[in-house]
């Protein structure tokens, strides 16, 4: 993003609220600063950044009276970059896509960046699945489903359920490295998994694609959906995520 500013958190609050609200108003002109049933409020996020020199999270909270919605309804390319441009990898949101539409093409008029989405490989949804069976979390979600897609016409999508404790002595099993988890590790465990499903139903998942993984934690879709299903950790959950990004990016 050109020229962010992390002093300037104010200005942008007050911008984006007059840029949301004329928006909702049909484009009628609203002076930056006036008083609004609409608020934005930019703050920083602590306990995401990887490394020392990576940039804050961004929070941005907007809210309403009345309510907008109805309710129910590689590191090395962030060294290249010029130091007038902040590079923040992840943009999650939470509100329908009309406001975040317009929460995006304000970033994009007002720091020339783009947003574009977060397509995450089956591989990426393995090592996810994986990270998360550390966590012990008490809820509705009993068990870990993994989601794959069968390459036939019309579509077809098998619904892999494993019991969470059985799951996770599978992977404690299997996991021996300290401190870090290995691909190697991971590629056990789904192939642990992949010939268990054969000896039943004698089919190959490992000739499908996985799409979706969910556990007591969270969920994620490889079109880049991720829903959290628990608040305890949250943050840690939003460091997976926004390492995978970070990953991800091109130049």
């Amino acid at each position: 993003m050109y020229n962010f500013s992390y002093t300037r958190l104010k200005g942008y609050s007050k911008h984006l609220s007059a840029h949301t609200a004329a928006k909702k108003q049909k484009g009628l002109a609203i002076e930056a600063g006036s008083e609004l049933n609409l608020k934005a409020k930019f703050s920083c996020l602590l306990g995401l950044k990887e490394k020392d020199r990576d940039p804050l999270a961004v929070l941005i909270q907007i809210s309403s009276t009345p309510p907008l919605t109805k309710a129910n309804t590689e590191d090395d390319l962030l060294e290249v970059l010029q130091k007038t441009f902040t590079c923040l990898p992840l943009f999650l949101y939470n509100d329908s896509e009309a406001l975040t539409a317009i929460v995006g093409t304000w970033f994009q008029r007002n720091f020339d960046c783009c947003f574009g989405k977060l397509v995450t490989s089956s591989q990426d949804l393995t090592w996810l699945a994986a990270m998360w069976t550390r966590y012990d979390v008490s809820g509705s979600v009993s068990a870990t489903e993994l989601v794959f897609s069968v390459p036939v016409e019309p579509r077809m999508d098998i619904s892999y359920a494993i019991h969470e404790e059985d799951f996770k002595t599978l992977w404690n099993d299997i996991h021996k490295s300290k401190g870090k988890v290995t691909l190697e590790e991971v590629d056990n465990l789904f192939q642990c998994l992949y010939w268990h499903f054969f000896r039943h139903f004698r089919i190959y998942l490992s000739a499908t694609q996985l799409i979706k993984v969910t556990t007591s934690v969270a969920s994620a879709h490889r079109e880049g959906k991720v829903k959290f299903l628990s608040k305890d950790y949250l943050i840690r959950v939003l460091g997976f995520i926004t390492e995978l990004a970070i990953n991800n990016i091109q130049y």
